[in-house]
C-alpha cells in the first residue's frame, strides 16, 4: 500500500449570465461561424458586475465538499489556483478559507494561469504525502472577463469565467490516487500570453495580450511531451488512458493532442463549446462535467494536463 492522494469529491460554478458568439458578432468583426470553426467555442459564463473569483470558488467548493461528504474541520490545505485574484493580497484562498468556515491548515494561491490548478494539485499531492496535511480543498477559479479587451476580437471571443473545485484526501491505497505529475515552465515566451500591465510593481491595469498561432504550435507539443512523461514515471502506456480532461483552450489543440497521443476523441472531455477558456478553472470545470455525468467511473485512468502563459504546463495521471 502507498499513501496517495484521492480525488474524493468535485464540484464546479458558473455564473448564470450566457453570451454566445450571436451576442459577440453584434458589438464585433465577427461571426459565431468564424469562432466555431477557429476554436469549437458557442458560448461562454460572464460574472456580473460585482461578483468576485472568491465567490465562484466558495460555490465550487461547496460543491466538491458536499460531493466529498465533508465538513470544515475535514480540510486542512486550502490552494486556489487564479489569475484573477479578489486583490493583489491577501490570497483569494485565505478569503475562501473563512467563508467556509475552515479554521485550521494552511492557505494559499498558485498563479500558473492556465495550467494553475494543475500546478496546484500537484502542490497539494505533494504536500498531502508528506503527511503534513490530510485533505485538501483544490479550486481553480478565474474571472477573465474582467482582464479582457472587448474590442480585441482575437481574444474577446476565448474566454469565460468559472471554478472547478477538488477534495484531495492522503489515503494508504494502491487502487486509487495520483500516480505522477510533472511541471514545466519556460519563461523565455512571455511576450506570447500574457497581461500588458496589472496590481504591483507597474501599478497599472493591464489587459490580456495573445499570439495564437505561436501560443498554438507550443501547446500541441508540450501536452505531448509532459504526457509522455506522466506516463513514463507511472509505467504505462497512452492506449490505457480512459479519458483525458485537458485545459479547454480551443478545439483543434485538443484535437491535434490527442492525435499526437494516438487516442480517438471519444476519450477526451470536451467542455469548449459551452464554457469557453477559462484558464485555471477549465480543467477542474471539465473533470466535474465527467464525473457527474457518469463518464468518469472510479478505477478509471484519467490524464489532467494543461498549457498557460509563461509559458508553464504540467499533467497529472490519476486513477479515480
Amino acid at each position: 500500500m502507498a499513501r496517495r492522494s484521492v480525488i474524493i469529491g468535485t464540484g464546479s460554478a458558473l455564473p448564470p449570465e450566457i453570451v454566445t458568439n450571436a451576442d459577440l458578432a453584434d458589438r464585433l468583426d465577427t461571426s459565431d461561424e468564424w469562432i466555431v470553426e477557429r476554436t469549437g467555442i458557442r458560448e461562454r459564463h460572464v460574472a456580473a458586475p460585482g461578483v468576485k473569483t472568491s465567490d465562484l470558488a466558495v460555490q465550487a467548493a461547496e460543491a466538491a465538499m458536499q460531493a466529498a461528504n465533508v465538513g470544515a474541520a475535514d480540510i486542512d490545505l486550502v490552494i486556489v489556483a487564479t489569475a484573477t485574484p479578489d486583490q493583489t493580497f491577501p490570497a483569494t484562498a485565505t478569503t475562501v478559507q473563512a467563508r467556509l468556515g475552515i479554521r485550521q491548515g494552511a492557505a494559499f494561491d498558485v498563479a500558473a494561469v492556465c495550467s494553475g490548478f494543475v500546478y496546484a494539485l500537484t502542490v497539494a499531492d505533494a504536500m498531502l504525502k508528506t503527511g503534513a496535511h490530510r485533505r485538501a480543498l483544490v479550486i481553480g477559479a478565474e474571472l477573465f472577463s474582467r482582464i479582457l479587451d472587448w474590442e480585441d476580437r482575437t481574444t474577446a471571443v476565448l474566454f469565460g469565467d468559472g471554478a472547478g473545485a477538488v477534495v484531495l484526501e492522503a489515503q494508504e491505497t494502491d487502487s486509487r490516487g495520483i500516480l505522477s505529475a510533472r511541471l514545466h515552465a519556460d519563461g523565455r515566451h512571455n511576450d506570447l500570453l500574457y497581461v500588458d500591465g496589472g496590481p504591483g510593481s507597474t501599478g497599472t491595469v493591464g489587459k490580456l495580450r495573445m499570439k495564437g498561432r505561436e501560443v498554438f504550435r507550443h501547446a500541441v507539443a508540450n501536452l505531448a511531451s509532459v504526457t509522455f512523461e506522466v506516463l513514463e514515471d507511472a509505467g504505462l502506456s497512452a492506449s490505457e488512458i480512459d479519458w483525458i480532461v485537458p485545459h479547454q483552450a480551443n478545439a483543434r489543440i485538443l484535437e491535434a493532442t490527442a492525435k499526437k497521443l494516438g487516442l480517438p476523441m471519444e476519450r477526451v472531455i470536451m467542455t469548449v463549446s459551452g464554457h469557453a477558456n477559462t484558464s485555471a478553472a477549465s480543467v477542474p470545470l471539465a473533470l466535474d462535467a465527467a464525473v457527474r455525468s457518469g463518464r468518469i467511473k472510479p478505477g478509471d485512468l484519467c490524464l489532467l494536463e494543461a498549457m498557460g502563459g509563461g509559458f508553464t504546463w504540467g499533467a497529472v495521471l490519476l486513477r479515480a
